[in-house]
């Protein structure tokens, strides 16, 4: 049976659209279609209106920068880790991009800075260290559309913060696509969509949601109380 059925959403560029839902309710399936993980079976994926099927492949890798929530990194340096994403970004844009991942602090206090090693699988950083160099990484890239799945989990809630505070211009006026767990990191994006079991159940902003979606002011409540706990 179809994990996704009935779903119809434009997302704008310069805009942030959140997807949230309970686990296994199609949050990632739905974003994997966009570069393409996945195909739909029925319907269309369009990107600036062409079908993602009728992309070239490297173009459409090219237009979607993807951070998955388990970031893999390559062995080498933070220098060659990064130009993954961008092979002839100069060293200003790489501090740039660490910046806006909040990872130049971490960064900067290495011994050799970017040319500090990264070892295969990047085992020698902590989660939230690999995260945001993977985070950095997708945003060398100057992608056309930035999503970003579950990739703000391993960060406390100040880092989460300040990095969304300065999403929007690190990626440039593109289209940011974030799945998340925590509604925290989404509050404010211009458009949240709420899933259920593979179906919308809600879209708006936070504010509209809060009035007219049970499941999103169900989770929203469910939240609050494991926050104030903490």
């Amino acid at each position: 049976s179809a994990v996704l059925r009935d779903v119809d959403l434009d997302l704008a560029p310069g805009t942030t659209t959140a997807f949230i839902g309970s686990t296994g309710s199609g949050k990632t399936t739905l974003v994997n279609l966009l570069p393409r993980l996945l195909d739909v079976t029925d319907g269309r994926v369009t990107v600036d209106g062409v079908d993602v099927r009728d992309l070239d492949p490297h173009e459409l890798r090219e237009a979607v920068a993807t951070v998955p929530q388990k970031a893999f990194l390559f062995s080498g340096t933070i220098a060659s880790t990064l130009r993954h994403g961008r092979q002839d970004a100069d060293d200003g844009e790489l501090w740039a991009a660490l910046e806006a991942a909040q990872a130049s602090g971490f960064v900067q206090a290495l011994d050799d800075g970017l040319d500090h090693e990264v070892d295969q699988g990047g085992v020698n950083y902590s989660g939230g260290q690999r995260q945001r160099l993977a985070i950095a990484r997708a945003l060398v890239r100057r992608a056309g559309v930035y999503v970003f799945d579950d990739s703000f989990s391993a960060l406390d809630f100040a880092t989460d913060a300040r990095l969304r505070a300065g999403l929007p211009e690190a990626t440039g006026g593109a289209t940011v696509v974030i799945v998340a767990q925590r509604v925290a990191s989404i509050r404010g994006a211009e458009q949240i969509v709420v899933l259920d079991e593979g179906r919308v159940v809600g879209v708006g902003t936070h504010h509209d949601l809060m009035e007219t979606c049970p499941t999103y002011e169900e989770i929203v409540l469910s939240q609050l109380s494991v926050e104030e706990a903490a």
